[in-house]
């Protein structure tokens, strides 16, 4: 096979793959959002419930970065396409899993520890695959285009996101409440079955990248890959995670925390609500490749900050759009995600142009993964009591904060788009 159309092959394996690991991970915080407060917690009021469930979404969190130092470590060490394998089958058996879970009501206790048990496992499998993904598309790319190649995986986000939220509209649609809660928010959950068989079969059939075939050749594999990320890189970890901090928040505000507030605050149809967010998604499969094309173009850098600018003036706006009624609720969240994509799209290829190939699966993952911890994993929580103490307006502090962050650290992130994958090249943070 030529080296065209291995690249065509990795591209659509790593979005497909993506895009089922995101479904699942997604679906956890939509039924979060929706439904989990009344099944697995029925005994506290609606604002504990609400919380309660938030909690347990916020464990996937606590998981990831577990998830991306072991399978990042064998990355790094046996390959990018084999962990890739192992990851996809543990995030779908415990997607499948949380589908069959008994409620509160039938054994107590034990369904809340099991759905954060499910949970927990579904992080450590998404921990390890965004790397993996991502170095798949980028490290197979030539270096004029690696923004784009590498954006296909990132796609992966709305396209799952697009996935489990249709999904969950129309069981919505079609089912009455009463049915829903008993069963029909099951069937997303158990959906993942089939999905994951398709993602298995296009994984395997892939080839390894270039750039860690060179490296095993050469011997030049670590034996210990996230020690050596904070030797060699430890600034520049501290810089990327200040630059995922708000792309992160940004997601699971306006995307998760939006459903819960419109249909619970502002009394808004669910379906009006997921709406809005489905068209979000829809543009964002086009936008998150036109950035990252953009980026191959003008530099990572100058795109990434102009997302994180746009993302804190846009934070007090949203919610005043937001509010004005229900037809306003897809413009608002179509136009926040615009600054959120412009910075997820490059977001693939500038962590992997950080990192050496022998430690790249780890340090990428590490960044990404590790930052969600207090980043995305709290922000629902964090928002909810914000909005119940304060209003709307400290949750819009609260974005325009995290949006600082990452202002700051994209000024003095270095400018990658130019430089090449080779073992010996070493960035640093000016």
């Amino acid at each position: 096979m030529d080296r065209s159309n291995q690249l065509r092959q990795v591209i659509v394996a790593s979005f497909i793959g993506t895009t089922i690991e995101w479904y699942d991970f997604f679906l956890y915080g939509t039924a979060s959002a929706l439904v989990f407060n009344t099944l697995f917690f029925p005994t506290l009021d609606p604002l504990a419930g609400t919380l309660s469930a938030y909690a347990t979404f916020a464990v996937g969190f606590v998981a990831r970065p577990l998830g991306g130092a072991f399978f990042g470590h064998f990355g790094d060490r046996a390959g990018r396409k084999s962990v890739l394998v192992w990851s996809l089958l543990v995030m779908g058996v415990a997607t499948a899993a949380i589908g069959v879970i008994p409620r509160y009501d039938s054994i107590g206790i034990w369904a809340p520890v099991l759905l954060v048990t499910f949970r927990f496992i579904q992080g450590i499998g998404v921990g390890g695959e965004w790397g993996g993904a991502v170095l798949l598309a980028v490290e197979h790319s030539g270096g004029g285009r690696r923004g784009f190649h590498g954006s296909w995986p990132q796609m992966g986000v709305p396209a799952g996101l697009l996935l489990s939220t249709g999904v969950f509209a129309l069981l919505s649609a079609l089912l009455p409440e009463s049915a829903f809660l008993a069963w029909g928010w099951r069937v997303p959950f158990l959906l993942s079955v089939v999905l994951i068989g398709i993602g298995l079969f296009v994984r395997l059939r892939v080839l390894e990248t270039p750039a860690f075939v060179t490296l095993t050749e050469t011997k030049g594999r670590s034996r210990f890959p996230l020690r050596d990320v904070f030797r060699e890189h430890p600034r520049e970890v501290l810089v990327e995670m200040g630059m995922r901090f708000a792309q992160n928040v940004l997601f699971y505000v306006y995307t998760v925390f939006v459903l819960g507030y419109g249909e619970k605050s502002l009394g808004y149809p669910r379906r009006t609500m997921l709406g809005g967010v489905m068209l979000a998604a829809v543009v964002g499969l086009i936008a998150i490749p036109f950035w990252s094309h953009v980026s191959d173009r003008v530099g990572r850098r100058p795109v990434y900050l102009a997302g994180a600018v746009l993302s804190l003036a846009f934070a007090f706006p949203f919610f005043w759009i937001l509010e004005r009624g229900p037809a306003f609720v897809a413009p608002a969240i179509v136009l926040a995600m615009i600054g959120h994509d412009m910075m997820y799209g490059p977001m693939a290829a500038y962590l992997s142009e950080l990192f050496g190939t022998h430690v790249r699966y780890s340090g990428a993952s590490l960044v990404y993964q590790f930052t969600s911890i207090f980043s995305g994993g709290p922000a629902l929580f964090i928002a909810t009591l914000l909005l119940a103490r304060h209003g709307s307006g400290a949750v819009a502090a609260y974005v325009l904060a995290c949006c600082a962050v990452t202002v700051v650290a994209t000024w003095v992130a270095p400018e990658t788009h130019r430089v090449s994958l080779d073992e010996d090249r070493r960035i640093r943070v000016t």
